[in-house]
């Protein structure tokens, strides 16, 4: 069994939205938007490209871990066509008429995302309009609901820097589970303006759910210290290859998402929470460094040259134990984080216990018994 490790950290808050373009007046426009028959697809790692928006991230940052998102559903409008992902996006589309263009982005960033007031404001720049107070546009935008939670869209019209050409974006922002969503249409004014129905009908028809490994990926888009992947190694986790654990009575099994093995969530007093996360890669899954400094920068940690690590006897291997604690650049909170890189056979196995600091420290132990009491399938 193959399977793909987890990658690099989201980009926390201090990331702001990068817009696209937009077209030839200053309004926004409300609908009711809600759930519809749906179509599944499998999200690919988080990717990036298209008008406005980088192809890979900016130096110094981390891509962002989009694999614990749900899966995304929708039904694709006629004429949209789907792109290939890079960095940051999990659904990409255009659609072109004549010499006319749009693209349409779903992109989602951990936290705040910089927050709504320096996105919008930054998309109102890229149509060369004046950046506005919080309060002004908290009066031109008005809450929607995108598969039944609220969210907010804005309808921004301008110019294209340089050609002078109408351009609009219809930008929707939607804050779910300690992730910012950005759903946008951007491109030829006029085209935009037709295409708008189509738009209202694809954020009608979202709807999330859990998320499977993904068919296929395009590993060209991985960052470069990313280790080795082979793409035999996106086989679905649901397979008889799948090792067996004594499970703590305590721990939830959690929803699956791609590249995962298994997963659990763990609960404590208020709302301390806690994850178990274990993936595999084939042979030596890209080195112990590389991983550790993966990990670290999951907690805002700079990378470290020289990776101080425990022993630990499992399954007639020895395991690297490392724990260290700083700031989840998901969501802004202190964290602990325990792993473990566990080589069997030809494969290598990484388990990741993290969460609020003393949680973890008390879920240590067990989670290490956990480890050890793995049963992997003959040949691994």
């Amino acid at each position: 069994m193959k399977r793909l490790l987890q990658h690099f950290s989201v980009v926390s808050g201090a990331l702001l939205l990068v817009a696209a373009t937009g077209c030839n007046r200053d309004s926004v426009t409300v609908y009711n938007v809600g759930t519809n028959e749906t179509i599944a697809v499998t999200v690919p790692p988080p990717a990036s490209s298209g008008m406005g928006m980088p192809a890979s991230m900016p130096d110094g940052l981390l891509a962002p871990d989009n694999s614990g998102l749900p899966k995304l559903k929708y039904t694709l409008p006629a004429g949209w066509k789907e792109k290939a992902l890079t960095q940051m996006r999990v659904a990409s589309f255009d659609l072109v008429e004549s010499d006319k263009q749009i693209d349409v982005s779903v992109i989602p960033l951990g936290g705040k995302a910089g927050g709504d007031a320096p996105n919008v404001n930054r998309w109102r720049g890229q149509v060369g309009l004046a950046p506005l107070e919080e309060m002004e546009l908290a009066k031109l935008a008005e809450k929607i609901e995108i598969a039944g939670q609220p969210a907010e869209l804005y309808d921004v019209t301008g110019t294209a820097p340089g050609s002078g050409d109408a351009q609009r974006i219809l930008g929707v922002i939607l804050h779910r589970d300690e992730t910012a969503w950005f759903f946008k249409m951007t491109g030829d004014a006029d085209l935009a303006a037709k295409q708008k129905p189509a738009f209202i009908a694809f954020l009608k028809s979202v709807e999330f759910g859990g998320l499977p490994a993904p068919s296929t990926m395009d590993l060209s888009q991985l960052p470069p210290t990313h280790p080795p992947i082979s793409p035999a190694t996106t086989a679905p986790a649901e397979t008889s290859d799948t090792p067996t654990w004594a499970v703590p009575s305590d721990w939830q099994t959690g929803q699956l998402a791609q590249f995962l093995v298994a997963k659990y969530v763990i609960a404590g007093n208020g709302t301390a929470k806690a994850e178990v996360n274990v993936s595999s890669l084939d042979g030596d899954g890209g080195g112990l460094a590389p991983n550790v400094n993966r990990w670290r920068g999951q907690l805002g940690l700079p990378p470290a040259q020289d990776i101080k690590n425990t022993a630990l006897e499992v399954a007639g291997s020895t395991a690297s134990i490392v724990e260290f604690e700083g700031t989840n650049a998901r969501t802004g909170q202190a964290a602990r984080l325990v792993a473990a890189v566990v080589p069997v056979g030809s494969q290598t196995w990484f388990y990741k216990l993290m969460g609020e600091p003393a949680l973890v420290v008390a879920q240590k132990d067990a989670f290490l018994k956990f480890i050890q009491s793995a049963q992997y399938p003959h040949g691994h």
